[in-house]
């Protein structure tokens, strides 16, 4: 991509640019294939439209959804044996054959999805000795049993009796009457974290016990000391000093005053409610849910409750039936990532900008603009609402990444009513520019959210929980604006700085929000090439080489999600649709559409395509957290390789045109 000379703005269309990429020294029968696996793939994302508008793919992560599920609803007293018996279904289906659960697709046993997916069978009448049982708590049992488990697990597992709170960080209410200035308040950590942390505060407040329908000794590597003692880390390093602050906090939850301790809770409780969407839910994602109607149960929320029965019934949209009676819950929906990604795939496959499909698309985006103010207000008071969740319904926690894609995919489309679109678009592009960070970048969902503090506290061994910017989101930014004309803007410039400062001594950048370098230099080289950089600049160079040198012998592109943790892994992996896709769009936004790496990712791509214009891909390339929470977007598969297929036989999107 190029920006125009004159910097205007306006929508996108890739057949602008299609006659004069056109270049005689492509293979026609590769040209022949890329065409028909194009046509092929807009059929089949066409039909996959819902009729409101908007598309929609399964988010599949792990079996913890699964199996939290059937615990809330033992906590709760509501679990029934259809739900039950559909769960574990699908949990015993993702068994590996070491008897551990992984958290994602190819991937290593993991601790805690094992000890919590045991359980859940053991709800379930899966006996202890059941052959692909006993094979899971012997492998629990080889690392450590329940004390080695995250503090989530324990968590559950103390609810009803199988775990002491006293043998579990302390988190206490009191904790909401930080002020916002002061380390540790609630808005330093990431809106996921906030929005479980808070209830969290009220369980463990009260510490609830059910009666456990039985005992998990073959869990424990010594039942009789289930928790054995470990020493303190040294006063003098972060971790020791928060240990210590643990114990003082334990020490005071013994003698919290209760007057104080009531008149957190409370504020608690309508902290949450506040937050509480308008389909039931809170912030679009299910395991805030999950605490929050447990937190309000034990604040004497009655199940009839119109918050509490709107919250359950939100829990139940999460959960996908499948044909053979299985059950699977999605940890959050992607209906808006989805429509802006499918919109923007259809359109750089040539589909006219007028069609009827991407003109309800459109429609459907823009009645899903949040133009209310939320959490993000806290560290930008001043600044005007405006912007897109990821979810159906999430108003408090819009986010910069869906909200740079949708503009981008509204600019694609040729609306009937423009002056709606570009009044939608100006708000969003204001509220994107207001959130970005000291730095330059921007994050998520928050603005310079990245206090290093909320990652040392005991309680938070589950993954990420500050919100810092990353190049993904950044890039996507930068691709918006250039858009937009404003590649030449201050902030812009800023953005484009601290992408090239982030750049790795390899030539590629750390992707945040997708697995992983292959993601994040995917989404980086059209930002750049789009905002002016020429395709000669030595960044863009290097990146063009590391993506060759990590290309598959298959022609594809893979990473696996230990990249995250082991060097040897980054750029390695098997070849996926998504990624291969992700590293075209790199490629051919690099001016590379004529070399060997890109023609031979784009047979890979039609050689794999299956009939009905679909790919295959089990292969996890979403992240929540690094390493931590990964994600497979069931429709990256689809959306990626179209995108990349379109601007291989259309050409490059060129800011400022339509059609």
């Amino acid at each position: 991509m190029t920006a125009t000379t004159d910097g205007s703005a306006g929508a996108v269309g890739p057949r602008a640019a299609a006659a004069s990429t056109t270049n005689d020294t492509r293979a026609p029968d590769l040209d022949e294939a890329a065409a028909r696996a194009t046509a092929r793939a807009v059929e089949h994302l066409l039909a996959r439209q819902d009729p409101e508008g908007w598309w929609k793919g399964d988010l599949e992560t792990n079996v913890t959804m699964d199996a939290e599920d059937l615990l809330l609803r033992q906590f709760l007293g509501i679990r029934d044996e259809n739900t039950t018996r559909a769960a574990a279904l699908h949990i015993r289906r993702q068994q590996c054959e070491d008897g551990a659960w992984a958290t994602f697709y190819g991937g290593p046993g993991e601790l805690s999805a094992t000890v919590e997916a045991y359980v859940a069978l053991r709800l379930a009448g899966d006996p202890p000795d059941a052959p692909h049982m006993a094979r899971a708590s012997a492998w629990v049992r080889a690392r450590g049993g329940i004390a080695a488990a995250r503090v989530f697990t324990r968590i559950w597992l103390a609810l009803f009796g199988w775990w002491r709170w006293e043998d579990l960080p302390e988190l206490p209410p009191e904790l909401l009457f930080l002020p916002k200035w002061f380390p540790l308040n609630i808005y330093d950590f990431g809106c996921w974290a906030r929005q479980t942390i808070v209830p969290l505060t009220v369980v463990s407040a009260k510490r609830p016990v059910r009666p456990a329908p039985f005992p998990l000794d073959e869990l424990h590597t010594d039942p009789e000391r289930p928790n054995p003692p470990r020493p303190l880390a040294p006063a003098t390093g972060w971790d020791g000093l928060f240990q210590r602050l643990d114990k003082a906090l334990h020490a005071y939850h013994r003698v919290a005053p209760r007057a104080l301790r009531r008149t957190a809770m409370n504020l608690a409780a309508r902290w949450i409610v506040e937050r509480q969407e308008n389909d039931g839910c809170w912030g679009g994602i299910q395991p805030p849910a999950v605490y929050s109607v447990i937190a309000l149960h034990l604040l004497g929320y009655d199940l009839k409750h119109p918050v509490m029965r709107a919250g359950l019934e939100s829990l139940d949209r999460f959960a996908v039936w499948r044909e053979d009676g299985s059950r699977m819950i999605e940890a959050c929906q992607s209906p808006v990532w989805d429509t802006c990604l499918a919109t923007i795939a259809l359109a750089d496959a040539g589909l006219a900008p007028d069609h009827p499909a991407l003109v309800k698309a459109v429609d459907w985006m823009l009645d899903e603009e949040i133009t209310r103010t939320g959490d993000w207000a806290v560290r930008r008071p001043e600044l005007p609402p405006g912007g897109w969740a990821f979810e159906f319904h999430n108003d408090t926690y819009p986010d910069i990444d869906d909200t740079a894609e949708v503009l981008l995919a509204l600019r694609r489309v040729r609306h009937p009513d423009p002056a709606r679109v570009d009044a939608a678009v100006a708000r969003g592009m204001r509220w994107t520019l207001g959130m970005q960070s000291k730095g330059g970048a921007w994050a998520a969902f928050d603005a310079d959210n990245t206090s290093p503090f909320p990652n040392k506290l005991p309680f938070c061994d589950f993954g990420e929980v500050i919100d810092p910017p990353s190049a993904d989101v950044t890039a996507h930014v930068v691709e918006m604006l250039a858009y937009e004309g404003l590649a030449q803007d201050p902030r812009a410039r800023r953005g484009i700085d601290w992408l090239l400062a982030e750049q790795e001594p390899n030539g590629a950048w750390f992707g945040r929000w997708g697995v992983n370098h292959v993601y994040g230099t995917g989404s980086v080289l059209p930002a750049l090439t789009a905002a002016g950089l020429p395709v000669s600049h030595p960044a863009v160079r290097r990146a063009v080489g590391w993506l060759g040198s990590v290309q598959n012998d298959d022609g594809g592109w893979g990473e696996d999600l230990r990249s995250y943790k082991e060097e040897e892994w980054v750029g390695r992996g098997p070849s996926t649709a998504s990624q291969t896709a992700w590293a075209l769009i790199a490629l051919l936004a690099a001016g590379e559409r004529d070399s060997e790496p890109v023609r031979r990712g784009v047979a890979w791509l039609a050689g794999t395509q299956r009939e009905d214009g679909s790919w295959d891909e089990p292969y996890f390339t979403g992240t929540g957290f690094p390493w931590d929470f990964s994600i497979n977007y069931h429709l990256y598969r689809q959306v990626f390789p179209l995108t990349a297929l379109g601007r291989y036989v259309y050409g490059e999107p060129v800011p400022g045109k339509v059609g």
